[in-house]
């Protein structure tokens, strides 16, 4: 059978290279292609790069090839730019003409393809879906309404910490109590209700099913039959699994949260100021025809993947360097109790003033990228970019944190150093203001996220360094800040295990 099956794909591969062949000569564009390496018949660059384009091998392949290059992945045009003047044109001049997004199988999946807001194409669809997300998410209003709750959620954490006799001998993965606080923090915008603790039996399920979501999107496993239409048989199984988290995710949203939340406001009158959390609001938008259900269960889709994931990332990342740099982490909270007072628990509108903690922040976003080549862009049609043709239909990837580590644009950018964004960068900011540090990206398709995300950071961050000594575990000088990358995202690889020695506060 495997070799029926093996036969069958050499036929088709060379029925299809005959087939793009004769289609090419027919078409007869010639296009003006950015440089990359030499591509083969079928696969493509794919045997020569592999499956991970990951943000640093493609850093590499800008050095070789300069920064635009082409990577012809099987069927796939997939074009990385690397340079803050070709970022600006993607991502602001021409942010029409490539706002649009690239999606793959698996994503399809997840997606509805592109019935949510991050992967849908550039139009109308998403013009009226990032609208119904921005009021019940992303304004300085909700800010506002909500960050005594993530204060409240941060204290709870070091509560917690504080009473686990681990946390100051052999030290604890701190990372599991601070996934509970951002579903908490998220949960709470989205349906005004939160989960008493780790052992939550809901809490236990929905981080199972998100956890799996991730695996399975951000794998490179699958990419052969994505960059490859006639190896997608080989994908069945892989894509079954998909499919079956994906049901399974989505009723769980429905049942044990959409539609709670639709009895509640049904037998229970809104407050005065109006539609009392997020959900209340988009189901409001689709009783008023705008979107469907299937849209109003992507758009929790989308949160609990981009608001809760990339936010933990980016606070466990901050904290490994802060472990691993003992003197930053002192000035941080040596800083808070000069301009706060001894004691005094950090809040959100102290942010504006602790430059240095907002320093450290902007350091790990831009060393520790959680996004570091964006979400990727696509353009509907034919388009010039850089003094190249870039055919319809192409990927294109921003590579973002070679903008923001690349030597020849920063002093050091291989150093954990936040003074440099209070000396030769502190006009620098996280929201585009210029294209060298895209953490957010910038423009229409930018990251709204932004708006939660850095107070969330302050707020923990500040709270952690206020109430312990963070440390590695006994035996060890450093933690260990390998990387793991996915399709999008970079995590650290292992879950630190920190020793938290509760501060004289």
């Amino acid at each position: 059978m495997d070799l029926l099956l093996l036969e069958k794909t050499l036929l088709g591969l060379f029925a299809a290279t005959v087939v793009a062949t004769i289609v090419s000569k027919l078409r007869g564009k010639k296009f003006k292609l950015p440089p990359g390496p030499i591509p083969v018949p079928v696969f493509g660059n794919w045997l020569q790069v592999g499956d991970d384009l990951n943000h640093r091998n493609l850093s590499d392949y800008a050095k070789k090839f300069g920064n635009i290059f082409l990577l012809r992945m099987g069927q796939r045009n997939l074009v990385v730019v690397s340079s803050p003047e070709l970022a600006k044109d993607v991502l602001h001049t021409q942010g029409v003409e490539f706002g649009s997004r690239t999606r793959n199988v698996v994503f399809d999946i997840f997606t509805g393809k592109g019935q949510d807001m991050v992967f849908t194409v550039y139009g109308e669809h998403w013009r009226k879906m990032r609208r119904i997300m921005t009021v019940p998410f992303f304004t300085n209003k909700v800010v506002q309404q909500y960050r005594q709750g993530w204060e409240a959620e941060a204290a709870a954490v070091v509560d917690d910490v504080k009473k686990n006799p681990d946390s100051a001998t052999t030290g604890i993965v701190l990372r599991r109590r601070l996934q509970l606080m951002m579903y908490n923090n998220m949960y709470r915008i989205m349906f005004d209700t939160r989960f008493e603790s780790e052992d939550d039996p809901m809490f236990v399920k929905l981080r199972a099913l998100n956890g799996e979501r991730s695996r399975l999107a951000q794998s490179f496993d699958y990419n052969y039959g994505d960059f490859i239409p006639i190896l997608r048989p080989l994908l069945k199984g892989y894509l079954n699994i998909c499919k079956e988290v994906k049901d399974r995710r989505l009723k769980l949203f429905k049942d044990h949260f959409v539609d709670m939340r639709k009895k509640l406001a049904s037998t229970k009158p809104m407050d005065n100021d109006g539609l009392k959390c997020a959900i209340d609001h988009i189901l409001d938008a689709q009783q008023k025809g705008e979107i469907n259900e299937d849209n109003v269960l992507y758009i929790v889709e989308n949160i609990n993947v981009a608001a809760i994931e990339t936010t933990l990332w980016s606070i466990e990342w901050g904290i490994a360097e802060l472990v691993n740099n003992p003197e930053v982490q002192r000035k941080v909270r040596e800083e808070m109790e000069r301009v706060l007072g001894a004691g005094v628990q950090v809040t959100e509108p102290d942010m504006v003033k602790l430059p240095y903690l907002q320093a450290v922040i902007k350091e790990t976003l831009r060393l520790r990228m959680a996004i570091p080549l964006l979400v990727p862009h696509m353009n509907l049609q034919d388009a010039k970019l850089g003094g190249f043709d870039i055919p319809a239909e192409s990927k294109i990837l921003v590579n973002a944190w070679w903008l923001a580590n690349n030597p020849a644009q920063w002093n050091k950018p291989e150093e954990f150093r936040p003074e440099r964004f209070l000396e030769e960068e502190s006009k620098v900011e996280a929201n585009g203001n210029d294209f060298r540090y895209l953490p957010f990206g910038v423009g229409r398709r930018s990251c709204p996220g932004i708006i939660l995300a850095l107070p969330i950071l302050g707020i923990t961050l500040g709270r952690l360094v206020q109430n312990f000594h963070l440390l590695p575990p006994p035996g060890h000088s450093k933690l260990d800040t390998t990387e793991k990358g996915g399709q999008f995202s970079l995590h650290i690889l292992n879950h630190s295990t920190i020793l938290m020695n509760p501060t004289s506060l």
